[in-house]
């Protein structure tokens, strides 16, 4: 797998694949569509945001490449890579409990907070990508 060039994309399945964790400086790009929603991301090697239509989807702390990401009402999955383990932070159905996986092994369940949100450490080594699975 690689960075994103361009910083954000559409896959042949219609997921997204977003984020470029070698740049030095911040990058963004807004207004990008995608079946009908409205993307914007911005990333560098520090962090890796990803909003669609102005609200809050994703964000990694540092900065990181996301590829094929696709979300529904029962979750979301993708795959990540980074230079350096990675604090994932994404938007899920509030007050909810989701299983998470990662490379297909369960690390438990975790329940969302008050505004949705669901924070995973993940361990990334540059140039190997990390399977996330979220689910209901």
């Amino acid at each position: 797998m690689a960075v994103v060039e361009g910083l954000i994309c559409r896959e042949d399945d219609g997921s997204i694949s977003f984020g470029n964790y070698l740049l030095a400086q911040k990058s963004k790009v807004s207004d990008f569509e995608n079946e009908g929603d409205i993307y914007k991301v911005k990333s560098y090697c520090e962090i890796t945001k990803l909003e669609k239509n102005e609200m809050f989807v994703y964000e990694s702390v540092p900065g990181t490449a996301v590829h094929s990401l696709k979300q529904d009402a029962n979750g979301m999955e993708f795959e990540v890579e980074g230079a350096k383990d990675a604090q994932i932070t994404v938007e899920m159905e509030a007050d909810s409990v989701y299983m998470v996986r990662i490379n297909g092994e369960s690390i438990g369940t975790m329940k969302t907070n008050l505004s949705g949100k669901l924070s995973v450490s993940v361990e990334l080594e540059e140039g190997k990508a990390v399977q996330v699975k979220i689910e209901k």
